[in-house]
């Protein structure tokens, strides 16, 4: 019997997509309008993950810091994130490939599995969170603990949505159910945050120094920024490009700024630590091991997205491999790898890759918005040595506009590197810093291709596509 068949006899209502790869979405499947990009950014807004996050932000930062922190991160990353949105909504194919006129069809192999990279590791990252906090429950309400098996469950589950594609889950699920719970359990987990905790003492209490604010932005910019390789993955079913715009940056910013806050002011008013495993223990003893359940099943979602998304990235350097053996796969080799190691650290994972992405998304957007004025023709980005294949299939131009940027971030934004070498940060004047490294290092690269891009372009006598297929 064939994946599919198993599928459908058991599991009619997920919607298994059709295997059109990485071309453009057909016409009749971009069906998504703003209610469904609202439901579904907003839903990956939410999650213990998010909260755990928002630790991050204290004691550095007080909390009335905290919030103007979340509040300008969130506006900007969202911001961000829909505009890229925008990229794939226009020309209906995923972020991989929309990174083919600027690096080129084999520049864009090294962001792709740069990608794949981190898609793998935070869905490692997920299964560990996921199974550990099941298994504490589990432990305290019937006295059994086996945290495989509920790796096992919540790895099977993500690899049945990831089968299911975005249609299907967006319609089927986060829209019927699993958004409506878990919205209601953050209105309970607010009030019951609200009416436990001392907010006007917490609002007093000064934070200890230790984390810059404009570095504090740059942590929460990075948690919208790290969906920027996968946005166009979805966003490619929209219908138009303009309600798929507004529903990710209002259903992203509301909840991304509503789960920041709420972990920021656990871990002020619960004394909780900023270890995963000891966090969500830390969060059940105060909130009710039900609701962490409830956070815990709506962290799913995030999983099976970057599960996805790694399938579609993969697909950008093998078009020819079915998405679904992809999924299955990839799904089984993160269930292996998070049952025999122990992740505990991922705020130094959050800057490394907004290092990354940050720019080459600065030079998409120099090129999409600026040079093309939203004009691409879309069969150019799947001929071999067609428009985009410039030298041997890389763009050196965006290449070194992409450089630019990571190198402007890690001057702006010394944390991680300091992270690997300690004696970095003293060696960056602090003038330099002042304001993260997120923006300044998205418009070096902006303004790096902008220029660049433009030479290239008068130096080719306009022999790149201008027009649209999209």
């Amino acid at each position: 019997m064939a994946i599919q068949d198993v599928q459908r006899k058991f599991f009619p209502h997920i919607q298994v997509p059709p295997e059109w790869g990485i071309e453009p979405v057909p016409a009749k499947n971009r069906v998504l309008g703003f209610l469904d990009y609202l439901v579904l950014w907003g839903d990956l807004g939410i999650g213990l993950l998010v909260m755990l996050a928002g630790t991050f932000l204290a004691p550095g930062l007080g909390l009335s810091e905290a919030v103007a922190a979340i509040a300008i991160g969130s506006v900007l990353g969202c911001l961000l994130l829909a505009l890229i949105g925008l990229i794939g909504s226009d020309n209906a194919t995923p972020t991989m490939v929309l990174l083919r006129p600027v690096l080129g069809v084999r520049g864009s192999y090294l962001p792709t599995l740069l990608n794949v990279l981190q898609l793998i590791g935070w869905t490692i990252f997920e299964f560990i969170v996921m199974g550990v906090a099941a298994d504490a429950i589990s432990q305290s309400v019937f006295g059994v603990s086996n945290h495989i098996f509920w790796i096992t469950v919540f790895a099977l589950v993500v690899v049945l949505m990831g089968i299911g594609g975005p249609i299907g889950v967006v319609r089927q699920w986060l829209e019927k159910f699993a958004v409506w719970i878990a919205l209601a359990t953050g209105l309970w987990l607010t009030f019951h945050i609200v009416t436990t905790y001392n907010l006007a003492a917490l609002l007093q209490k000064p934070g200890d120094g230790s984390l810059p604010f404009w570095i504090a932005v740059d942590l929460v910019i990075a948690l919208p920024i790290s969906w920027l390789p996968l946005v166009a993955d979805y966003n490619r079913f929209a219908r138009r490009s303009s309600t798929a715009f507004w529903g990710t940056f209002v259903g992203f910013l509301i909840t991304n700024f509503w789960f920041l806050a709420l972990g920021t002011l656990v871990l002020l008013g619960a004394n909780v630590t900023q270890e995963p495993k000891q966090f969500a223990t830390g969060v059940a003893l105060s909130i009710g091991w039900v609701i962490l359940l409830i956070l815990l099943a709506d962290e799913t979602h995030n999983a099976w997205a970057d599960l996805y998304s790694s399938a579609v990235s993969v697909q950008n350097i093998f078009p020819k491999v079915k998405q679904v053996w992809l999924i299955i796969g990839l799904g089984v080799l993160c269930y292996l790898v998070a049952l025999v190691i122990d992740i505990t650290q991922f705020e130094n994972f959050l800057f490394l890759t907004g290092s990354f992405f940050i720019p080459v998304f600065g030079v998409l957007a120099a090129d999409y918005f600026l040079l093309r004025r939203r004009k691409y023709k879309v069969d150019e980005f799947y001929r071999e040595r067609g428009a985009f294949w410039f030298s041997n299939g890389v763009n050196v131009w965006g290449m070194a506009a992409w450089v630019v940027g990571i190198v402007v971030y890690h001057v702006t934004n010394p944390t991680t590197l300091g992270s690997f070498f300690p004696d970095y940060p003293a060696h960056i004047p602090s003038v330099l810093t002042a304001v993260g490294g997120s923006l300044p290092s998205f418009a070096a690269a902006f303004i790096a291709y902008a220029i660049l891009g433009a030479l290239a372009m008068r130096l080719s006598a306009g022999k790149e596509p201008v027009e649209s297929h999209a």
